[in-house]
């Protein structure tokens, strides 16, 4: 069937949705908009599905949603044969039709008699995952598109332990949806019937009490004389998403005295229009929290997604500009701050453990063995990190601490097995007010840490590539495979990392071991003097991903190998 015969199939259905009939009546003209959308799928992969809403199997729609819905129900019954009772809890956040789409999830899982328990408005991912354990359900879906443009939606599955499904789960899903034919009949049950029948359950508010008795339960400040309120300015916004019903709760029940929501902001509105991307990852999106943070004298500007799961951190220099951390300055921040503290209130345990990803910092890794911690890294993705919390966790091989990656996610509590921004909101806060106890900024607390375990600078290069050269993409892999680096920086490689085959070659006598992680199309290089850099493919586009780290013995040091290991690594891929 070509692609315009499935548009033809989809224009033809009868009971199609009206704004999407709409939507492929305006269309019909343009070859372009047609092809685009019709000759090909929006594919489920090991994170869900993502991208752009429309009409048509490449935009996400009811349908799609459907059709995933019944790949995941079909799995649960396959799993679980003899199980009377499958249960799955639905979230969604504030984008355009997430609530829709989580009442369409609701519908199709009810009509194969799979109970939903589902949430009454928007909430944030880390509260889902508590809510999949607390309330014993078989799986949880969350309606997001996480920090992606306001114009995107998806669909992320998760498993019983709260964390996000992993690759044999997805690829078992994957099969029971691509066994479903045909997205448009997909049967879905009434939502009023479905809940007299007891197979729709709106999710009770004490879940959400419960979180957040949990969320503020991981706090140290009562042990450095700090037990009621913390005189900390803060400027907070949710960039229009879930945590506006979170975020200033935290903050309020953590003891903050001073904390400035950022109006324009806090309204939940799926165009998000004070945005371009609602990423607390680009400085950007700060520009009404830095005007209130001037007004105010705020020491802290804190931003969350609109899923409540990544946030972002400014602080003020001693300029009195705001500059922001990155991801890795501040978990790094985070981490020594937890470790220090239990180590000095005695629950620092001896098989603790920081988990962190191949391409966060490596000064996290120096902090948790200065601390006796164990580190252990996973592929690239919180889902993985949240695989080894559980894995080491019902082992009883180590007690989580910390986890944390460098695109802004971090968690200190496991009763949730994904990111965590309100976890992170509460320690940012905490942490800066501590420091301030002690005279200093949080920048200034950052460069103690640089000053104990070296100048640590990381960063991150994406290379688009024209439109369609998939090609180029695996030539460059290929290329490095074949091609011994043997130095970066001016020192030599001490070790190479080929995560696709699964194996860790020493490069002084060529000794290869295996890696113990699932298999994933990237390398990774380490040079003698700490020095590092990862490759990695996007799987659906035509982009490269470069993460790079060096130490330096001061600022100034590692800004110079930094900027020379960036042109070498250019210069290496030869574009």
């Amino acid at each position: 069937m070509t692609y315009f015969d499935e548009y033809k199939r989809w224009r033809g259905y009868e009971a199609m949705d009206p704004d999407l009939k709409q939507e492929l009546d305006s269309i019909e003209n343009i070859e372009k908009e047609i092809q685009d959308r019709f000759d090909r799928s929006l594919n489920f992969g090991t994170g869900g599905i993502r991208g752009r809403m429309g009409a048509g199997p490449g935009r996400i729609n009811i349908y799609l949603i459907r059709q995933a819905t019944l790949g995941l129900a079909r799995y649960l019954k396959t799993v679980h044969p003899d199980k009377k009772h499958l249960s799955v809890c639905i979230a969604f956040d504030t984008r355009k039709n997430s609530a829709r789409f989580a009442q369409e999830t609701a519908g199709v899982l009810a009509y194969e008699g799979i109970q939903a328990r589902l949430f009454p408005q928007p909430t944030p991912t880390p509260v889902l995952s508590f809510a999949v354990r607390e309330l014993g359900a078989d799986a949880g879906v969350v309606i997001t598109a996480s920090h992606n443009p306001p114009s995107d939606n998806g669909y992320k599955v998760y498993g019983p332990d709260g964390g996000q499904i992993t690759d044999g789960f997805a690829k078992a899903v994957m099969a029971q949806i691509a066994a479903v034919t045909d997205e448009l009949a997909v049967p879905v049950a009434e939502l009023a019937e479905a809940e007299g029948k007891g197979l729709i359950r709106w999710v009770d508010p004490e879940v959400e009490e419960k979180y957040l008795e949990q969320v503020c339960a991981i706090s140290l400040r009562k042990g450095w004389g700090a037990e009621k309120t913390l005189p900390v300015r803060v400027v907070y916004t949710p960039l229009h998403g879930t945590g506006a019903r979170f975020g200033l709760e935290i903050l309020k029940r953590s003891g903050m005295m001073n904390v400035y929501p950022v109006p324009e902001q806090m309204i939940m509105d799926p165009a998000c229009p004070t945005v371009k991307y609602p990423n607390p990852e680009d400085f950007d999106v700060y520009d009404l929290a830095i005007q209130l943070g001037i007004k105010e004298g705020a020491d802290l500007l804190l931003a969350t997604d609109l899923d409540g799961d990544r946030l972002g951190a400014v602080v003020r220099n001693k300029e009195g500009d705001y500059v922001p951390l990155t991801g890795n300055q501040l978990g790094c921040l985070m981490l020594d701050y937890l470790l220090s503290q239990r180590r000095k209130n005695g629950t620092l345990p001896p098989n603790g453990m920081m988990v962190q990803t191949v391409v966060t910092s490596g000064l996290g890794k120096a902090i948790a063995s200065a601390y006796g911690i164990e580190t252990v890294e996973t592929l690239t993705g919180f889902k993985y990190i949240g695989e080894v919390i559980k894995e080491r966790g019902d082992t009883h091989r180590n007690v989580f601490l910390f986890g944390y990656e460098e695109s802004h996610g971090y968690l200190a509590g496991d009763f949730v097995r994904d990111k965590d921004a309100f976890q992170a909101i509460l320690l940012a806060a905490e942490i800066t007010a501590f420091h301030q106890s002690r005279g200093n900024s949080l920048l200034e607390a950052l460069e103690a840490i640089y000053k104990r375990f070296g100048y640590f600078r990381e960063d991150l290069i994406n290379i688009n590539l024209p439109s369609g050269d998939m090609t180029r993409v695996e030539g460059i892999m290929g290329r490095f495979r074949q091609e011994e680096i043997k130095g970066l920086g001016g020192s030599p490689v001490v070790t190479v990392f080929d995560y696709l085959y699964r194996t860790e070659k020493n490069m002084s006598d060529g000794k290869t071991r295996e890696v113990m992680l699932p298999s994933n199309n990237s390398l990774k290089y380490v040079a003698l003097d700490g020095s590092w850099f990862c490759i990695r493919p996007s799987g659906t586009e035509p982009k490269m991903k470069l993460y790079v780290g060096v130490v330096g013995a001061d600022q100034e040091d590692s800004q110079k190998k930094m900027l020379a290991l960036r042109n070498e690594i250019v210069q290496l891929i030869g574009i």
